[in-house]
This record gives C-alpha cells, sequence and structure tokens, in this order.
C-alpha cells in the first residue's frame, strides 16, 4: 500500500510558476512509476507528466510540454511537478498517482495503482 500526499498548489498570476511536491509512504517508492494529472470542473482527469522508478524516463502532455518539469528524490520519497509559464488553462486540482509498473511513464490512468488527494492549482490573468 501507497499513500500519497500533494502540496504547493495555490493561486498564481498568469505566467507565474508553481511547484507541486507529492510525498509518499512506504518502502517501495524507488520502485514505482510516478505520474501528475490533473482535473478542471467539469471535465475529465487527464494526465500531465509522469517519471519512472530511476527517474531516466520522463513523459509529458503535450500541453504542458516544454513549461512543467518532473522529477523525483527517491531518497526523500518525494516526487516534484515544476509547472512554469502557467496559463489560466492550467487551473485545476492536481493529482498525484504512482504505478507499479515502474518503467511506464503513459497516459493511461487505469496503470496507476495509488492516487492523492489532490492539490488545487488555480492561475489568474
Amino acid at each position: 500500500q501507497v499513500q500519497l500526499v500533494e502540496s504547493g498548489g495555490g493561486l498564481v498570476q498568469v505566467g507565474g510558476s508553481l511547484r507541486l511536491s507529492c510525498a509518499a509512504s512506504g518502502r517501495t517508492f524507488s520502485s514505482y512509476a510516478m505520474g501528475w494529472f490533473r482535473q478542471a470542473p467539469g471535465k475529465e482527469r487527464e494526465f500531465v507528466a509522469a517519471i519512472n522508478w530511476s527517474g531516466g524516463n520522463t513523459g509529458f502532455s503535450d500541453s504542458v510540454k516544454g513549461r512543467f518539469t518532473i522529477s523525483r528524490d527517491n531518497a526523500k520519497n518525494t516526487v516534484y511537478l515544476q509547472m512554469n509559464s502557467l496559463k489560466p488553462e492550467d487551473t485545476a486540482a492536481y493529482y498525484c498517482a504512482a504505478g507499479r509498473s515502474g518503467w511506464y511513464v503513459g497516459p493511461g490512468l487505469t496503470s496507476y495503482d495509488y492516487w492523492g488527494q489532490g492539490t488545487q492549482v488555480t492561475v489568474s490573468s
């Protein structure tokens, strides 16, 4: 069992930056792939970014590529999402997810086994 707790959300102006963190419990964090998803009101949950177990491979949605980066610190059981050049359309609840298939960096929701409760990001124009 893995428990995930996101933090770092908040209100930011257009063009600003935020860094989200996701702290994981459990001794097997380093074997999991980690992903970030987001969900805006009235919309489906969508993939943002993912990183494999070692941090050596990442994946991003086209909408955030070049603006967001994902990283992990296995010693701290934490994954990060650095968000730059934020836009109003980035406003959403952001969720951290962990997948037992440690190599996977794709967008499939069902490939992730554990989910956090989410942290709200609001970008004001």
